[in-house]
């Protein structure tokens, strides 16, 4: 009977151990950065501490049976075990494990970087900068970009004075002191020069492409005037003289990737993604990430295995039902049987 007592305080005692180092391992965590954060949960002295952790989780409901017999503690503490062995099943040490054992080539996590109408199917992994091959391709059909309007036009002079205005057409601003006015003449989504008769015309070109601009006009204190052109894509460029920078600055609202997985030569799949839409293929979730146009546009797809995810869901729904059965639906029949009885 002592023997049996010592090791129910063993285990007890090893579960706060273990919970409290939790608490400064977490903390820690929020403090050195996501990168940081992601190799330091998945080293091997972590993976270790978590397997001890699950085992005592396990250990407790055999010291303690009031956990088994009641069905609201068993689903707490079995859910607590199920979450950390889903944690444990999709971690970096548990892909390379089952990757090891099994013969397969699972990519826990990484990023891929596709063209508009290009594919790929090469994942640079996360914190390692090694490269992994997808078993089939993802394709990138169509990048689009939603703004919030009308965005803005900055002006900025040599001290280091700022204005901001709404890039409407018609707008007007008058730089005090200086006594010079800006307005902004006209606004276009794509912006070209073409060339008719022997001069050059300004247009906004239709029928696809992007290089959204401004025509603004500068009228100075001294009476000229002069017109500029403000690109998005090439801000703070100054004409050589010029007292002033302009910038035209708009912020996207949302953007989304139309892509198709390709297998065999195939379309297996399409989805558009777009920020917490991700697409879920073959074991996969690809998040949009980021993006960019330096020759095209591009698409940055953050690429997450599902392995342990459903396990980890499991793990949780039984947290939530014991929760709910211990503080409400016990208490629910604990009345139910008081009214009957009256």
């Amino acid at each position: 009977m002592d023997k049996t007592y010592k090791s129910k305080r063993v285990v007890l005692w090893l579960g706060l151990v273990l919970i409290a180092a939790l608490t400064i391992l977490s903390i820690y965590g929020a403090f050195v950065g996501a990168a940081r954060a992601r190799s330091f949960f998945n080293s091997v002295p972590l993976i270790l501490y978590w397997f001890v952790f699950l085992v005592v989780l396990v250990l407790g409901l055999a010291a303690f049976p009031r956990l088994v017999r009641t069905p609201s503690l068993l689903l707490i503490h079995a859910g607590c075990a199920v979450v950390l062995a889903g944690s444990m099943w999709a971690s970096y040490g548990g892909h390379a494990i089952r990757n090891e054992l099994l013969g397969t080539d699972k990519i826990p996590q990484g990023s891929m970087q596709i063209y508009e109408g290009g594919s790929g199917k090469h994942v640079v992994l996360d914190g390692a900068g090694e490269i992994k091959e997808l078993p089939f391709s993802i394709r990138l059909k169509d990048f689009g970009i939603e703004y919030y309007e009308p965005g803005y036009l900055i002006v900025e002079s040599r001290n280091g004075k700022t204005w901001r205005i709404p890039a409407k057409v018609g707008t007007r601003l008058q730089l005090a002191p200086h006594s010079t006015t800006v307005e902004i003449v006209r606004k276009f989504e794509n912006f070209k020069i073409t060339l008719e008769q022997g001069k050059h015309q300004v247009i906004d070109q239709p029928g696809g492409g992007s290089n959204p601009a401004l025509e603004i006009r500068v009228d100075h204190s001294s009476g000229s005037a002069a017109t500029r052109y403000v690109f998005e894509r090439f801000a703070g460029h100054p004409h050589p003289g010029d007292e002033f920078q302009f910038i035209y600055q708009r912020m996207a609202r949302e953007y989304t990737s139309r892509v198709e997985v390709l297998r065999d030569g195939r379309v297996v799949a399409q989805k558009n993604i777009e920020v917490n839409h991700p697409l879920h293929y073959a074991g996969y979730h690809f998040y949009q990430n980021s993006y960019g146009s330096e020759a095209g546009w591009y698409t940055v797809l953050s690429v997450v295995s599902d392995s342990g995810l459903y396990i980890v869901y499991a793990g949780y729904a039984m947290l939530c039902v014991g929760v709910f059965w211990l503080l409400w639906f016990r208490e629910l029949l604990s009345t139910k049987h008081r009214v009957t009885n009256r």
